[in-house]
């Protein structure tokens, strides 16, 4: 059988059987083992490229791991392929590739990948890779998420991304929250969430997202009141009940989950008091089974 042969752009092209396919990765894979492997062999390197297009997975992880070793001279025949390969399935484990090797010369590709690829497997594999390449990353991808001509899918892919790298930028995101974008400012929260996750005596992580809370667009307070929910963070509590009753509904379903999560048996009177008053029907079913788990905890723990 013999995997489907496409040319690079310089006009290349590699044509192997699966048998072939086969022999040229044990051939490879006791180079690199042996250290005996030319890192200047472009052909090679391309030939390696070419075959992450072999129709059987696992040979495409193979190939995928022994480029993994091969390192940076591999990284522009890999770049090469995301951006201008035919085939789907090359762009795909290029993208993955590039994730095992963490290169911060790929990132602007992997940007153009992310924003143009039709593929949403591609958009997934350059995120993947954007992510684990990290501080390098972070500026293109606050410029995704500020971009006006972002899809909502990239900016999701993005704001991801963000919370991935998380600690390993801590400045950058604590610079970026200054940003007039409420997108911006929203995956900030989210991957400061992770830094004080990680470190729960980071107080400037905390005291950012408890801030967060009066952030004025309401995706901003919302991804606050979530994942301060999340961290389960007490001294939150009195500013989440003063969202109990602000004047945008999302806000207060927020709230009410929010201290849902964080579960003090306290606030069961604050949301009874709020569901009194409240007159959106989707933001009293939140503050309704708030109130139910919380008394149901209640229950349990006087038992």
């Amino acid at each position: 059988m013999t995997n489907t042969p496409n040319p690079d752009k310089n006009g290349e092209t590699f044509i192997l059987s699966h048998s072939e396919t086969d022999e040229l990765l044990a051939k490879v894979n006791q180079q690199i083992a042996e250290e005996t492997f030319n890192h200047h062999d472009q052909h090679l390197i391309k030939q390696m490229v070419e075959c992450l297009g072999d129709t059987r997975g696992l040979v495409r992880m193979y190939y995928a791991e022994a480029l993994g070793k091969v390192g940076k001279p591999a990284v522009n025949p890999l770049i090469d392929a995301l951006l201008h390969h035919s085939n789907v399935v090359v762009r795909r484990a290029a993208g993955k590739t590039l994730t095992l090797i963490e290169d911060p010369q790929a990132v602007p590709h992997l940007i153009y990948a992310l924003l143009n690829d039709q593929d949403t497997v591609v958009q997934a594999s350059a995120i993947g890779a954007l992510a684990r390449t990290g501080e390098a990353s972070v500026t293109p991808l606050l410029k995704v998420l500020s971009s006006p001509d972002s899809t909502e899918s990239n900016k999701g892919h993005a704001a991801w991304a963000l919370a991935f790298i998380g600690s390993q930028a801590k400045d950058q995101l604590y610079e970026a929250y200054g940003s007039q974008s409420p997108e911006v400012r929203a995956a900030v929260v989210g991957a400061i969430a992770k830094v004080a996750e990680e470190n729960r005596d980071d107080t400037k992580a905390l005291n950012l997202l408890v801030n967060s809370l009066n952030d004025s667009a309401a995706n901003v307070r919302s991804e606050a009141a979530a994942v301060l929910g999340n961290l389960k963070y007490q001294p939150a509590i009195p500013n989440l009940r003063k969202l109990l009753s602000h004047s945008e509904g999302e806000t207060r379903k927020s709230a009410a989950l929010s201290l849902m999560k964080i579960g003090d048996r306290n606030s069961i009177e604050p949301l009874q008091d709020a569901l009194k008053t409240e007159a959106d029907e989707g933001v009293k079913k939140a503050i309704a089974l708030a109130i139910s788990l919380l008394e149901r905890q209640t229950e349990e723990d006087d038992w």
